[in-house]
């Protein structure tokens, strides 16, 4: 068995979507939800369906690897960054080489990095009159935004669409597709 171990720091709506795509899966299965925000909605949805959860501190996440054990004891072998907003230490990203993926709003390489995230991103789209936006579903390296691209979709970014019409569109998009990608990717690798 596979065990997905998510990432979360506010409500989980794309969480939710991928416990609810592998709560009977044959071979993955979401094993427990980590958050950086002791108020985030997902630990409240995780553990209504039943997945574990824990938080964590920005000091014990960056300056001990206590979280590495706890993953460790929970057998994850995946890692989902499902709007999970700090940087991933290089002893995560150790403890699972290419097996950490991120979901971004926009078509990396445009609007990523530090900061971009949520209706930042959004608000960036629309100042810039862009024409289409959409997500990029990637693996995660040492830096915001850089890694492997695995997937991308993308859909019409219309002149009067407001930032909140575009997270609207571009959250359709993450909740079609990320559960999928990630499937199609662990499969393909196991």
């Amino acid at each position: 068995m596979q065990y997905l171990t998510l990432f979360a720091s506010g409500t989980g709506s794309n969480a939710k979507k991928i416990i609810s795509f592998f709560k009977d899966h044959d071979t993955i299965r979401v094993n427990l939800l980590v958050s950086n925000n002791p108020h985030a909605k997902a630990l409240e949805m995780a553990g209504a369906a039943g997945v574990p959860t824990i938080t964590v501190s920005k000091y014990s996440f960056y300056e001990t690897e206590e979280l590495l054990d706890v993953l460790t004891q929970h057998q994850t072998t995946w890692v989902v960054l499902a709007g999970f907003l700090w940087l991933i230490p290089p002893y995560l990203l150790g403890a699972f080489p290419n097996r950490v993926f991120n979901i971004h709003p926009a078509l990396l390489p445009a609007y990523g990095g530090k900061g971009m995230y949520g209706m930042h991103v959004h608000r960036a789209v629309k100042a810039n009159e862009e024409e289409r936006t959409g997500i990029t579903i990637h693996r995660v390296n040492e830096r915001y935004d850089e890694g492997e691209i695995l997937f991308q979709a993308s859909c019409a970014v219309e002149p009067t669409d407001t930032p909140e019409l575009i997270a609207k569109k571009v959250q359709t998009l993450e909740h079609q597709h990320f559960a999928a990608v990630i499937e199609q990717t662990i499969l393909k690798e196991i």
